[in-house]
């Protein structure tokens, strides 16, 4: 499981690239939510892909498995923002170093989990 967690988090790393470089090139000739939107459809379909034919050795790809690692990559998006509107809302953190902490860390951090999760075993469906 360590090889499979390593190639997990190189692709995620690259993953996340593709969805800032993305952004940034996107965010000056659009609004902000779909310059995130296509720039996150970008990075997980580079997660996608790196894991199908990296992580986990599929050499096909399926719409079926893309649209559920999708999902699971909603849900941590989802995770991530619950975080943040958690300390941000909740609890009142509202300085930019507080919501940082929260969506950035301690919400990336519960997402990846939940990613890794949701991959190994709903999108590939490795037990192990």
């Amino acid at each position: 499981m360590g090889r499979e967690l390593v190639g997990f988090l190189g692709v995620g790393a690259l993953a996340y690239a593709a969805d800032l470089t993305l952004f940034l090139l996107l965010r000056p000739h659009l609004d902000p939510l779909p310059a995130k939107a296509l720039a996150f459809l970008a990075g997980c379909t580079v997660a996608y892909l790196g894991n199908a034919l990296g992580t986990y050795r599929r050499r096909s790809i399926h719409l079926r498995q893309y649209g559920a690692f999708f999902g699971v990559n909603l849900a941590g998006a989802a995770v991530q923002l619950a975080c943040l509107g958690v300390s941000h809302h909740g609890l009142g953190l509202t300085s930019p170093l507080a919501d940082t902490v929260s969506g950035l860390g301690v919400g990336m951090v519960l997402a990846t989990c939940l990613r890794f999760w949701g991959t190994r075993a709903l999108v590939f469906g490795t037990r192990g």
